[in-house]
Protein backbone atom coordinates (compact mmCIF):
# COMPACT_ATOMS: atom_id res chain seq x y z
CA UNK A 1 0.00 0.00 0.00
CA UNK A 2 0.51 3.50 -0.59
CA UNK A 3 -0.33 6.74 0.35
CA UNK A 4 0.71 10.29 -0.94
CA UNK A 5 0.50 13.42 1.38
CA UNK A 6 -0.62 17.10 -0.99
CA UNK A 7 -0.70 20.33 0.64
CA UNK A 8 -2.71 22.41 -1.27
CA UNK A 9 -3.14 26.02 -0.99
CA UNK A 10 -6.12 27.01 -2.51
CA UNK A 11 -10.28 26.84 -1.97
CA UNK A 12 -10.07 23.96 -4.96
CA UNK A 13 -13.12 21.86 -3.61
CA UNK A 14 -12.45 18.38 -2.13
CA UNK A 15 -12.53 16.56 -5.24
CA UNK A 16 -9.52 18.11 -6.58
CA UNK A 17 -7.57 18.07 -2.87
CA UNK A 18 -8.35 14.34 -3.65
CA UNK A 19 -7.19 13.71 -7.00
CA UNK A 20 -3.63 15.58 -6.62
CA UNK A 21 -2.37 13.02 -4.22
CA UNK A 22 -4.27 10.19 -6.17
CA UNK A 23 -1.83 10.99 -9.14
CA UNK A 24 1.45 11.15 -6.78
CA UNK A 25 0.46 7.73 -5.28
CA UNK A 26 0.21 5.81 -8.45
CA UNK A 27 3.16 7.60 -10.15
CA UNK A 28 1.06 9.34 -12.41
CA UNK A 29 3.13 12.78 -12.14
CA UNK A 30 1.41 15.88 -11.26
CA UNK A 31 -2.29 16.89 -12.32
CA UNK A 32 -1.70 19.73 -14.28
CA UNK A 33 0.09 17.13 -16.44
CA UNK A 34 -3.11 15.89 -17.23
CA UNK A 35 -5.58 18.50 -16.79
CA UNK A 36 -3.47 21.47 -18.02
CA UNK A 37 -4.94 24.79 -17.03
CA UNK A 38 -4.20 26.48 -20.61
CA UNK A 39 -6.13 24.00 -22.04
CA UNK A 40 -9.97 25.48 -22.90
CA UNK A 41 -11.17 21.45 -22.48
CA UNK A 42 -10.72 22.16 -18.97
CA UNK A 43 -11.61 25.38 -18.39
CA UNK A 44 -14.82 25.53 -16.43
CA UNK A 45 -14.91 21.77 -15.91
CA UNK A 46 -16.48 20.19 -12.70
CA UNK A 47 -14.07 19.53 -10.07
CA UNK A 48 -15.92 16.05 -9.80
CA UNK A 49 -14.47 15.06 -13.20
CA UNK A 50 -11.10 15.53 -12.64
CA UNK A 51 -11.13 13.36 -9.68
CA UNK A 52 -13.49 10.44 -11.94
CA UNK A 53 -10.67 10.95 -14.32
CA UNK A 54 -8.03 10.30 -12.03
CA UNK A 55 -9.54 7.93 -10.71
CA UNK A 56 -10.24 5.65 -13.92
CA UNK A 57 -6.40 6.14 -14.17
CA UNK A 58 -5.57 4.61 -10.96
CA UNK A 59 -7.47 1.65 -11.93
CA UNK A 60 -5.60 1.70 -15.12
CA UNK A 61 -2.44 1.59 -13.73
CA UNK A 62 -3.55 -1.22 -11.43
CA UNK A 63 -4.58 0.60 -8.17
CA UNK A 64 -7.81 1.41 -6.44
CA UNK A 65 -8.18 4.00 -3.38
CA UNK A 66 -8.66 2.23 0.12
CA UNK A 67 -9.37 5.64 2.25
CA UNK A 68 -9.72 9.42 2.27
CA UNK A 69 -8.50 11.86 4.93
CA UNK A 70 -8.86 15.43 4.12
CA UNK A 71 -8.35 18.66 6.36
CA UNK A 72 -9.71 21.68 5.18
CA UNK A 73 -7.65 25.06 6.99
CA UNK A 74 -10.20 27.90 6.61
CA UNK A 75 -11.82 30.77 8.99
CA UNK A 76 -14.83 30.81 6.98
CA UNK A 77 -16.89 29.03 5.36
CA UNK A 78 -17.34 26.63 8.55
CA UNK A 79 -17.46 22.91 7.00
CA UNK A 80 -19.72 21.44 9.67
CA UNK A 81 -22.85 21.88 7.74
CA UNK A 82 -21.60 20.37 4.45
CA UNK A 83 -19.14 17.83 5.98
CA UNK A 84 -21.57 14.83 5.33
CA UNK A 85 -22.32 16.02 1.56
CA UNK A 86 -18.51 16.15 0.68
CA UNK A 87 -17.90 12.87 2.25
CA UNK A 88 -20.74 11.06 0.47
CA UNK A 89 -19.67 12.89 -2.57
CA UNK A 90 -16.51 11.96 -2.63
CA UNK A 91 -16.98 8.44 -1.64
CA UNK A 92 -19.17 8.17 -4.46
CA UNK A 93 -17.00 9.23 -7.04
CA UNK A 94 -13.85 7.05 -5.66
CA UNK A 95 -16.25 4.25 -5.19
CA UNK A 96 -15.68 4.01 -1.58
CA UNK A 97 -18.00 3.42 1.35
CA UNK A 98 -18.71 7.01 3.26
CA UNK A 99 -17.26 5.41 6.10
CA UNK A 100 -13.96 5.09 4.08
CA UNK A 101 -13.89 9.18 4.12
CA UNK A 102 -13.56 11.88 6.04
CA UNK A 103 -13.46 15.51 6.02
CA UNK A 104 -12.48 17.40 9.00
CA UNK A 105 -11.46 21.32 9.06
CA UNK A 106 -9.77 23.47 11.54
CA UNK A 107 -8.61 27.73 11.42
CA UNK A 108 -5.97 29.14 12.07
CA UNK A 109 -7.61 31.17 15.28
CA UNK A 110 -7.49 34.10 12.80
CA UNK A 111 -4.02 34.54 12.45
CA UNK A 112 -2.47 35.27 8.62
CA UNK A 113 -3.94 35.32 5.32
CA UNK A 114 -6.52 32.34 5.91
CA UNK A 115 -7.37 33.99 9.55
CA UNK A 116 -8.15 37.23 7.61
CA UNK A 117 -10.27 34.99 5.39
CA UNK A 118 -7.75 35.50 1.95
CA UNK A 119 -7.40 31.85 1.59
CA UNK A 120 -8.00 28.15 2.37
CA UNK A 121 -5.78 25.60 2.53
CA UNK A 122 -6.08 21.66 2.63
CA UNK A 123 -4.40 18.75 3.45
CA UNK A 124 -5.13 15.43 1.44
CA UNK A 125 -4.05 11.65 1.99
CA UNK A 126 -5.01 9.02 0.00
CA UNK A 127 -4.19 5.72 0.85
CA UNK A 128 -4.26 3.43 -2.27
CA UNK A 129 -3.48 -0.55 -2.67
CA UNK A 130 -2.84 -2.77 -5.63
CA UNK A 131 -5.46 -4.48 -7.27
CA UNK A 132 -5.86 -7.76 -9.42
CA UNK A 133 -5.43 -7.02 -13.54
CA UNK A 134 -7.59 -8.91 -15.84
CA UNK A 135 -4.89 -11.82 -16.94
Amino acid sequence: MTTGCAPIPTAMSPSMRCAMPCCGTAGLGDIGQHFPDTDPLWRGAASAEFLRRVAEMLTARGYAPVNVDITIIAQQPRIGPHREAMRHRLAELLDLDSEAVNVKATTTEQLGLIGRGEGIAALAVVLVDSIARDA
